[in-house]
């Protein structure tokens, strides 16, 4: 008689295996779907003051606060994740993106709208959860292409959302929007409960809720300066006075997250060569793919008048620039690909030479429609090469139980990029003005301006790029999906790291 084997206990059991297409498919569509919230409200921009019944610079709240919530609650969400199970806090996010939607679909004044576009930025944790737990739960041969398509969501989200938002604005009520975007984000959770697995649970210890308030409370005044700094005025005493908040909450947060037992971000991790340039690129990165999105649909909408606008519609210039989405969707396998074979490393720096050459075709080829979509294209080719391997050296070192956190941190340098590009871009427009019509416009050499300084920024990043520590595959990259041993394969395992995964609780 043979003698019964009992069941291996649950915490040492293969997790069921997930149909990896359709993970990837819904991780990658949730992404997209958090990234259309941050243009979904682009084609009204103009029209918004009216809509809401207030001034131009009011209106623009509806805009920074999705930026700034954005920022504050990636690395939040993060360390959540890490801490209490990835896929739930992919549902409380999206929660709040309908919460939001919803909000915005029932107001006619600004605070309500600038609430709910607060909840809807909320959401943008979803992109760094959903990196993360592709590297819990897909097979290590699917896990490059998948994080590199999660991580290009942001920009096709992005250059897709354009050309629907306009489309919908000019021809429904502009609620319609926010009760399409209320259905995205009921359908897309549906599918997460459907499709996506429990990843297991690797971190241990507390929320660190100080560390928290006080990275929310410094980015909150740093980002309100960078973003409103040319409304209020670079020397006036209220940016001014943001600006020196931001620099003392977030010194004495840095000093806090060096102390605490279980802080919100390794300050140390990060401090790790690899992690902190991989972040530094990401912040020129992220100004590179800003400059691109604020300068191309002015340019196609301005008046043919000028001599240098292309006269299209609101409608015709997102759908100029939705072709710049569909070529970051079929690249980014090709850049995942790349990684394997050569490294990420190499694949951060491809994209930004890519980059920068898309910037200086783009000062020989701006008098066109067409000329605006080959360097749209071919810059967008490039930040899909970069975004898709920043998470891959990011998670190739730090250890597993922070990978979320991890990722978020990153997401938030890539949402500082795009502020100061913002900023930046802002002001340069601003200063280089012509005459037409009875309007003030940007002038040519304007444009031209923000075109080199896009080229410039990307020559950055190349230059940052080289000195990353190299990697050879991102397989190296130690995956949670293989079942531990009863001892850890690496002596360099963490203090408070589990060498074998926690199951998610119950619920989830």
């Amino acid at each position: 008689m043979k003698p019964t084997v009992p069941p291996p206990p649950a915490a040492l059991a293969a997790p069921p295996s997930p149909r990896t297409g359709a993970v990837v498919a819904v991780l990658a569509s949730a992404g997209i779907v958090a990234a259309l919230m941050q243009t979904l409200v682009v084609p009204l921009i103009g029209e918004l003051p009216r809509l809401l019944d207030t001034t131009p610079a009011d209106a623009s709240w509806v805009i920074t606060a999705t930026l700034v919530a954005g920022a504050v609650a990636t690395p939040v969400t993060g360390r959540l994740g890490d801490l209490y199970g990835k896929r739930r806090l992919m549902l409380v996010c999206v929660l709040l993106l309908v919460a939001g939607s919803v909000v915005c679909a029932l107001s006619d004044s600004l605070l309500p709208a600038v609430a709910g576009r607060a909840l809807q930025g909320s959401s943008m944790g979803i992109i760094p959860l959903g990196i993360s737990m592709m590297r819990d739960i897909l097979p290590p041969e699917r896990v490059g292409s998948a994080i590199a398509l999660m991580s290009s969501s942001l920009g096709i989200g992005g250059a897709l959302g354009l050309p629907l938002a306009a489309v919908v604005a000019q021809n429904t009520d502009w609620h319609t929007l926010f009760w399409g975007a209320a259905g995205l984000g009921l359908v897309l959770g549906v599918f997460i409960l459907l499709f996506i697995p429990a990843a297991p649970v690797r971190a241990t210890g507390r929320f660190d809720f100080v560390g928290a308030l006080g990275l929310g409370a410094g980015l909150v005044a740093l980002l309100l300066a960078v973003t409103k700094g040319t409304d209020w005025g670079w020397g006036s005493g209220t940016t001014l006075g943001l600006l020196g908040t931001a620099l003392v909450v977030l010194l004495v947060w840095g000093v806090w997250e060096l102390r605490t037992r279980d802080p919100l971000v390794d300050l140390r991790t990060t401090a790790r060569r690899q992690v902190l340039l991989t972040n530094l690129a990401s912040v020129v990165v992220g100004f590179a793919l800003y400059a691109q999105s604020l300068i191309v649909p002015q340019l196609l909408q301005l008046p043919s008048a000028t001599g240098y606008g292309l006269g299209q519609s609101m409608v015709a210039a997102g759908l100029w620039m939705a072709p710049a989405g569909l070529v970051m969707m079929g690249v980014s396998p090709l850049g995942a690909k790349l990684s394997a074979a050569r490294g990420p490393k190499v694949s951060l720096l491809t994209g930004s030479v890519i980059i920068m050459c898309g910037y200086a075709l783009a000062l020989v080829l701006m008098g066109s429609t067409w000329g605006l979509l080959v360097f749209t294209c071919i810059s967008s080719a490039g930040i899909a090469f970069a975004y898709g391997a920043m998470p891959a050296l990011i998670m190739s070192a730090v250890p597993v139980s922070e990978t979320a956190a991890a990722n978020g941190f990153n997401a938030l340098m890539r949402s500082i990029g795009t502020s100061v590009s913002s900023a930046v871009l802002g002001v340069v427009l601003a200063h280089m003005t012509v005459s037409a019509g009875g309007f003030t416009v940007p002038s040519e050499s304007g444009f031209r301006t923000g075109f080199a300084i896009g080229g410039g920024v990307a020559l950055i990043a190349a230059l940052v790029v080289v000195a990353i520590p190299g990697r050879k595959r991102v397989a190296a990259t130690p995956l949670a999906t293989s079942v531990p041993t009863s001892a850890p394969t690496s002596t360099a395992t963490p203090p408070g790291d589990h060498p074998t995964p926690i199951p998610e609780r119950s619920g989830s």
